[in-house]
């Protein structure tokens, strides 16, 4: 998942320097939305990993 944020980070990079303003704003939303799935997914995982071991 986190590889999927940084694709769409570089693609709204490359958007914004071309000029596609929609594009990247777009492109930025989704890395943001996907970076923060990212994170929620990995404390729960880290929770749950502590929770199975004790």
């Amino acid at each position: 998942m986190l590889n999927w944020a940084i694709l769409f980070l570089i693609i709204a990079l490359v958007a914004g320097v071309l000029g596609f303003s929609g594009v990247a704003g777009t492109a930025s939303s989704i890395a943001w939305i996907l970076f923060v799935v990212f994170l929620v997914l990995f404390v729960v995982s880290l929770i749950a990993g502590r929770r199975v071991r004790v």
